[in-house]
């Protein structure tokens, strides 16, 4: 609230809108957009790690639906919309785009010439080895 005898400092609108910016744009670099250096994984790749963790989709057990999968992530651990779920699950299905696959996809995820992925309602994926193997200590800091 407003004090008669409080000193208030004019501010330049411009400065202050950039510099808040800048702000917030670092803080949405850093803590969406950077890998995490523990474990090299994106926010939003951890999320979907977690949520095929949580559906039990662990090597050798029956793929599921992405649909699913991403309607889990989205409704239970990614707050920011589902627009991206579903790209990051194909990502860490396509054997070229990733060093070691985290996801074991089947049907089209899309191709090197850069074919997209069919809908996610028709493709279904579980956990590699190693993508199982990053939510073993999950639950520790």
């Amino acid at each position: 609230m407003y004090n008669a005898n409080e000193k208030v400092d004019p501010v330049n609108v411009a400065d202050e809108v950039s510099r808040s910016f800048l702000d917030y744009s670092m803080s949405v670099i850093i803590s969406r957009a950077l890998p995490d250096a523990r474990d090299g994984l994106k926010p939003s790749q951890r999320r979907i790690l977690y949520a095929m963790h949580d559906l039990s989709l662990f090597p050798g057990r029956q793929h599921r639906k992405c649909a699913k999968i991403c309607g889990d992530t989205s409704g239970n651990y990614h707050p920011h919309g589902e627009a991206v779920i579903y790209p990051t699950l194909v990502h860490m299905a396509q054997a070229w785009a990733m060093r070691e696959r985290l996801v074991d996809g089947q049907g089209n995820f899309g191709s090197v010439e850069g074919d997209p992925p069919a809908a996610m309602r028709y493709t279904e994926a579980r956990m590699t080895h190693l993508g199982a193997a990053l939510m073993v200590d999950m639950d520790k800091d």
